[in-house]
């Protein structure tokens, strides 16, 4: 399977860590009980509230806004690495003023808080996009996952998730939307792949193995551990791996999809 060879609990790993942020060390700064007690967040999307025409452009405007944020959060960490992806460079990534980014964020913990749970939503969308199909094709399933960890948000991850290692104040901020990550994704992936679920250990194994070798071949390539010409074999290996797990006619009784 491919994209379903993602997570499941033993696997929840995949954003486990994206958990860090480093704001601005004047008055943006995440420290101890206050960073805790002061994340307060919006959802990258709202729901436009009813009544007149200008509120719910207001509310259109307040939700691209929290969006270029958000975007503009990941591009920093791309291009410029955890240590120097501040608040203050996000706000200018975005091409927006402090005041303006503090309206939506009021820190650095609640712009990294929402940034999670989009990138969540991102993943979940392309999960269901790519397994919602009568036909389940290893091969497009596994390229389809190995398009996704060539993306920034997986980039971004990685600075994130190693940065996150040392940091347990941030690290709690990101546990509980992992949990609920998990959570969801595993209950998708039940949904989408029925023809896996008499066989929960092969699907586990699945989906370990795939996060396992393309995520860490993409970390590799990415810091040039490997060539990028190694990366179509691995591809096809997997995929013999992956085949060889998928339950057939002889384990159910019943045709497989």
């Amino acid at each position: 399977m491919r994209m379903v060879l993602r997570q499941s609990r033993a696997v929840a790993g995949w954003w486990r860590a994206l958990s860090k942020f480093i704001p601005d060390e004047s008055e943006m700064a995440i420290s101890g009980a206050r960073a805790k007690n002061t994340i307060k967040t919006t959802p990258a999307r709202d729901i436009a509230p009813r009544g007149s025409g200008g509120a719910t452009l207001q509310a259109a405007k307040a939700a691209q806004t929290r969006k270029r944020l958000i975007d503009a959060t990941v591009r920093c960490l791309v291009k410029y690495g955890y240590a120097k992806t501040t608040t203050p460079r996000v706000a200018e990534e975005a091409g927006l003023s402090r005041g303006a980014m503090m309206h939506h964020y009021e820190n650095g913990a609640a712009l990294i808080k929402a940034t999670i749970i989009e990138l969540h939503e991102r993943r979940l969308r392309a999960f269901r996009r790519a397994a919602d199909k009568p036909d389940h094709d290893v091969v497009n399933l596994v390229e389809t996952y190995w398009a996704q960890v060539q993306k920034p948000a997986f980039i971004a991850f990685h600075e994130l998730a190693v940065a996150a290692r040392t940091d347990k104040e941030l690290a709690a901020i990101m546990q509980p939307l992992q949990d609920e990550f998990s959570d969801r994704f595993n209950t998708q992936a039940e949904t989408l792949f029925p023809e896996w679920r008499e066989f929960p250990e092969r699907f586990d194994l699945a989906m370990t193995l795939s996060q396992t070798i393309l995520e860490g071949m993409a970390i590799a390539v990415q810091t040039g551990a490997i060539s990028p010409a190694k990366v179509p074999p691995m591809l096809v290996h997997l995929e013999d791996q992956i085949r060889a797990l998928m339950p057939t006619v002889f384990d159910t009784g019943r045709p497989t999809s």
